[in-house]
């Protein structure tokens, strides 16, 4: 396509693996390893973890971790935040190999008391002051904390390339697109039309004005 300076699929994952291996050194010491990084349409979810979730079709064997992001928020949330979201799936990676496992999906007081040392703070309202444990919790940005230092040095040197999904902004096109036009029907004939709402049309056979949906 015109504009396109690059594959996007190596761009996005060669983008979303430079910020894995940066935050993996800065934050977590070169600790945790390799991560299939996906994007997945999680309703109701910036992202997620799966331990073990993938293996190797030619060695079982080889089994991998799977850390997903969710592109319909890539457009609408600042790439600080967005990056946020990885770095707060790789502590759930960081505790899924090196801590106590808890039940799926809950965020306990050891993730909670990991996420404090690398600068985001957990909170299950988004608020400061929210409860730190829970099976949804999300978490605030520490102000110079560790992940804003190297988010914004990252970010500098290499800017997230991350392609969002479109699918919302396409709905709300088509939900404005309907909202732009109202039918209009000919009481005496049945002459149907379309035009904005509020206008007033009349029908050139029966000389008499049109009837919107609105006020049937």
């Amino acid at each position: 396509m015109k504009g396109r300076l690059s594959n996007p699929t190596t761009q996005t994952y060669t983008s979303l693996t430079t910020v894995y291996d940066y935050f993996n050194k800065k934050l977590f010491a070169g600790s945790l390893p390799p991560s299939l990084i996906t994007m997945q349409r999680h309703k109701g979810s910036f992202g997620y973890f799966s331990g073990e979730r993938f293996a190797n079709a030619q060695n079982p064997k080889d089994v991998t971790d799977e850390i997903a992001l969710n592109p319909l928020h890539f457009a609408n949330r600042p790439a600080e935040e967005v990056l946020a979201t990885l770095a707060h799936e790789m502590v759930h990676l960081w505790q899924h190999h090196f801590g106590d496992k808890p039940r799926r999906g809950y965020h306990d007081r050891q993730w909670a008391g990991k996420m404090l040392t690398i600068g985001l703070t957990p909170t299950a309202t988004g608020q400061p002051g929210g409860k730190m444990t829970g099976q949804k919790v999300t978490h605030l940005i520490d102000a110079n904390g560790p992940f804003a230092n190297a988010a914004a040095a990252l970010l500098r040197e290499h800017p997230a390339i991350l392609y969002h999904d479109r699918a919302q902004d396409l709905d709300e096109t088509r939900k404005k697109k309907a909202a732009s036009k109202t039918k209009y029907t000919c009481p005496t004939c049945g002459l149907n039309a379309w035009a904005k709402p509020q206008v007033t049309l009349i029908c050139g056979t029966c000389r008499v004005p049109l009837e919107s949906e609105e006020t049937e």
